[in-house]
């Protein structure tokens, strides 16, 4: 597999980095300011990778407003304490 001079995880699509983005949030508790909010085309490789920079993720502001991002949270953990059963 090819590989970015940035070191970033490399993203075939814009459609899936923008999903890989949505799950870190719902995967991931990140501090104010911090962590991936967004996603950009690289001029080096042409793949898509993650940023913490510029405007967040229209997608992603959505699903945080609308609070999809902690309802799949808090199914993630009831899934993992059944998973643990």
């Amino acid at each position: 597999m090819a590989s970015c001079s940035s070191g970033k995880k490399m993203y075939a699509s814009e459609a899936i980095a923008e999903d890989v983005l949505i799950e870190a949030w719902t995967r991931y508790d990140y501090a104010p300011n911090h962590g991936p909010i967004a996603i950009y085309l690289c001029e080096d490789c042409g793949a898509y990778h993650l940023t913490s920079k510029g405007v967040m993720n229209e997608k992603l502001a959505q699903y945080i407003k609308e609070g999809k991002i902690s309802r799949q949270k808090e199914a993630d953990r009831w899934l993992n304490r059944l998973k643990k059963k």
